[in-house]
């Protein structure tokens, strides 16, 4: 937990610390074989480390049970005990924090975590409830469910009428991506059905979404083939060409393939507020990513349709598919007041995950992507 963090965004170079023992990934509450680090065992392990070829310039303790490590600094600070730490700003760190996994909003103080495990049961029926009869009513009628029972949408913007009865082919919407349920919100605001495409959503989830689902291959043909069909037979397509999801206020590289199958894109801003549970998670299970953010007491979903890309705006007038995708990203990201990057789905999941974010895939096992 301390390493990466340490490591990635305060620019250490070495962590010596306990390890904490877990069974699959889920924390035991035992410590490693290396036992606790505390008095003269921070000496040992720093002597150990640096094997008496140099000594670290600075040690800062804040206890005299540090004064053995703290002796092998050349130079030796004590915080007291009874100062208080200012948690540090973002704005401050050596480099943003991007990525971040876990399930909890808000730091887990004694009152916080007291609040949450009252609320658990509660959150647990309210979640229950929220998802069976979203997934039950139809699509038209979703909108004012989520608003009964406490689940706020908010809306910008005026999306375009249903292609599906006009005759024509289908709009791409094209989403900033905060959690599995972006399609079906937008498919609420716009009260009519879409289909949605994805990589890697769980068989639970796709049973319960009372819209349509296509998989996509992540081969680049394939998946250009199954996204032209779905516009060609007039159905309006909700995607996120991020391919993950993103916690903080920044917008992942778009990929560039809707900008190569259709001139029809209407950009969407989506943004979430919860106050408890995160509704995304990067190792762990995927299925109960619906019900943590349907946990919360009053989540709220903002969404925002920007105009739809002229011809101008689009490959039609000989733009690359990659300065579209760029356009679209950093219209949303205006709208957002969110940053572009240019990190990727294989960003996050290698610095969280250890993986490529594909669903089959073992922690630390990397392979190649077969989308370029």
């Amino acid at each position: 937990m301390v390493e990466p963090f340490l490591k990635n965004y305060l620019g250490v170079d070495l962590v010596l610390g306990t390890e904490i023992s877990s069974w699959r990934g889920v924390a035991t509450g035992f410590v490693g074989g290396a036992g606790v680090l505390v008095g003269e065992e921070k000496a040992m392990a720093l002597r150990k480390a640096f094997e008496s070829s140099s000594v670290p310039e600075i040690g800062i303790g804040d206890s005299e049970a540090d004064f053995p490590f703290m002796n092998l600094c050349k130079e030796r600070y004590i915080v007291p005990s009874d100062q208080r730490v200012r948690p540090v700003k973002q704005d401050e760190l050596p480099k943003p924090m991007i990525f971040h996994d876990g399930r909890l909003v808000q730091k887990p103080s004694p009152m916080m975590a007291l609040l949450i495990i009252v609320w658990f049961p509660i959150g647990v029926l309210l979640c229950v409830s929220r998802v069976l009869i979203g997934s039950n009513s139809p699509i038209s009628l979703f909108y004012y469910i989520m608003q009964l029972t406490g689940c706020k949408i908010l809306v910008k913007g005026t999306p375009p009428p249903n292609a599906k009865n006009s005759g024509r082919t289908g709009v791409a919407f094209v989403c900033s991506h905060k959690t599995v349920m972006d399609p079906l919100f937008v498919s609420a605001v716009l009260g009519h059905n879409t289909t949605c495409v994805s990589y890697s959503t769980s068989r639970i989830t796709e049973f319960l979404s009372p819209i349509r689902n296509c998989r996509l291959t992540r081969e680049r043909s394939k998946d250009a083939k199954i996204i032209k069909d779905i516009l060609e037979e007039g159905w309006d397509l909700v995607m996120c060409p991020e391919g993950t999801t993103c916690r903080e206020p920044y917008l992942l590289r778009f990929s560039s393939l809707f900008a190569e199958l259709t001139d029809e894109i209407v950009p969407v801003a989506i943004n979430v507020r919860t106050s408890m549970f995160h509704g995304s998670t990067a190792r762990g299970r995927k299925w109960l990513d619906i019900f943590f953010f349907f946990m919360n007491p009053l989540p709220v979903y903002e969404i925002t349709f920007l105009d739809k890309l002229s011809p101008d705006q689009t490959c039609s007038a000989g733009k690359s598919s990659f300065d579209v995708a760029n356009n679209v990203q950093e219209m949303i990201g205006a709208a957002l007041k969110f940053e572009c990057t240019k990190f990727t789905r294989k960003d996050k999941y290698r610095m969280l995950a250890g993986t490529d974010g594909l669903v089959w895939q073992k922690p630390g096992v990397v392979a190649a992507d077969k989308l370029s």
